[in-house]
């Protein structure tokens, strides 16, 4: 392994692209900790250490902003308009038959969706960015802090502009490093932010654990998050990887004297197909009922009831919402993002067929089946990933629990496929990979 890495920084190309992504990240956490102008730091710094936050949307929203969102840096919004802006833009693709075809004219139209998503990017960041700045000013961020008011002391309509231009321009500026990295780097831009974000947390938090813990000073709950930590992250590898191979055969034909085809290969059907999009969707979804009551001024019987067994996250109600959310959106996602028909039609058009299966109908009944028996497992194992959380908090009494569903999906997903990308860059070079 040792001798891998070597090899990897001996590279000329590929040691450039590695310190490159290394420098985007870096400046991006940088950026994570400069302060939006208008923004009380001292009151901000207090409201924190006094462990009163937010719940809710806005917690989803600090843990992919690496804990900039409550600080109110200038990448306080991250890059969730961005995720929020590519999830709209697919699920139009499916709507709108313009959208569709550009999907379908390769490069080109693949270019002309993402500058639809930067512009949406853009829109979504001047909304989120009002909104945070308003609910700032209002001292919502921090529901029971003492100085939350002091936060934004100038609520004038100038000063909350550069505010929100600032946090706008903030995500136009995440979005292009994302980019870079995409283009110059290693690995896909967005997600190695994203998981910037999520891992830059895990110290603070398993030290928060450790300090707040009373089992052998601490180190008793620090090592069952440790253990439980790794038991979820061998899981997560284990069903992100599985797979289930479909074979097919391409018929051999002659073109003059030549003969084509008459290949083997397969269609890779992952067991976790709508990777962790469900669980953002069910999260955005269950955040909604919160903003009943966001005022306080509730007062009739339905609207106290949802506050209480919908909008709080320990409740029963509320997980097995989450839990059937989750898998309404594991199939919903899957019966949008892989259609049977067109695979099945652009294998009878090149020739492949499916051994023991007609080419055409029959063809994409069987894949829409197989697709259906493994996407099963694949949402229950979703549900059950993002559930770990919840239970965790109610075992440390509501301590921060590092090791998220959600948070664990992305970082173990984005290193596998970041590990991939360096070891297909080793084997052009003739070099032993990392997964040998």
């Amino acid at each position: 392994m040792l001798t891998v890495f070597v090899r990897v920084f001996t590279a000329p190309d590929l040691r450039k692209k590695i310190l490159f992504t290394l420098g985007i990240l870096l400046l991006y956490r940088l950026g994570q900790n400069v302060p939006v102008p208008g923004v009380d730091y001292r009151s901000v710094t207090q409201c924190i250490k006094e462990g009163v936050g937010n719940d809710g949307l806005l917690g989803l929203i600090d843990t992919f902003s690496g804990g900039a969102l409550l600080q109110l840096t200038i990448f306080a919004l991250g890059i969730t308009p961005y995720i929020t802006a590519s999830i709209i833009l697919q699920l139009l693709t499916v709507i709108i038959p313009r959208l569709e075809a550009l999907k379908k004219e390769g490069q080109a139209g693949t270019a002309k969706i993402t500058q639809y998503t930067r512009y949406l990017t853009l829109g979504l960041a001047v909304l989120q960015g009002a909104a945070l700045v308003a609910k700032a000013q209002s001292g919502g961020l921090f529901s029971t802090c003492r100085v939350r008011t002091q936060i934004v002391p100038d609520t004038s309509f100038f000063r909350t502009a550069v505010m929100v231009i600032t946090l706008t321009a903030g995500t136009a500026v995440v979005m292009w490093l994302g980019e870079l990295i995409t283009d110059r780097g290693i690995g896909n831009g967005m997600s190695l932010l994203m998981f910037t974000s999520l891992a830059a947390g895990f110290p603070a938090n398993l030290w928060g654990i450790k300090k707040s813990g009373k089992i052998l000073s601490g180190w008793g709950e620090f090592a069952m998050v440790i253990t439980v930590g790794l038991c979820m992250v061998g899981l997560v590898v284990f069903v992100e990887q599985a797979q289930r191979r479909i074979p097919v055969q391409y018929t051999k034909r002659m073109i003059g004297r030549r003969s084509y085809g008459g290949t083997s290969t397969y269609i890779p059907l992952k067991v976790n197909q709508a990777g962790v999009v469900p669980v953002i969707f069910a999260s955005s979804l269950l955040s909604i009922p919160g903003l009943i009551d966001l005022g306080g001024n509730s007062t009739s019987g339905w609207a106290r009831w949802i506050a209480t067994n919908i909008a709080r996250g320990d409740q029963p109600i509320h997980l097995t919402l989450y839990f059937l959310l989750i898998v309404f959106f594991a199939f919903f996602y899957v019966a949008i993002s892989f259609t049977p028909k067109e695979v099945a039609d652009n294998m009878k058009t090149h020739g492949g067929f499916i051994p023991g299966i007609r080419a055409g109908r029959p063809t994409a009944d069987y894949l829409g089946y197989v697709l259906n028996r493994i996407t099963w497992p694949g949402a229950l194992y979703l549900g059950q990933i993002a559930l770990v959380p919840t239970a965790a908090l109610v075992l440390f009494n509501g301590s921060n629990f590092p090791f998220g569903g959600t948070s664990i999906l992305i970082i173990v997903s984005v290193g596998l496929e970041t590990v991939k990308q360096i070891e297909s860059q080793l084997q052009q070079r003739n070099y032993e990979g990392f997964l040998r």
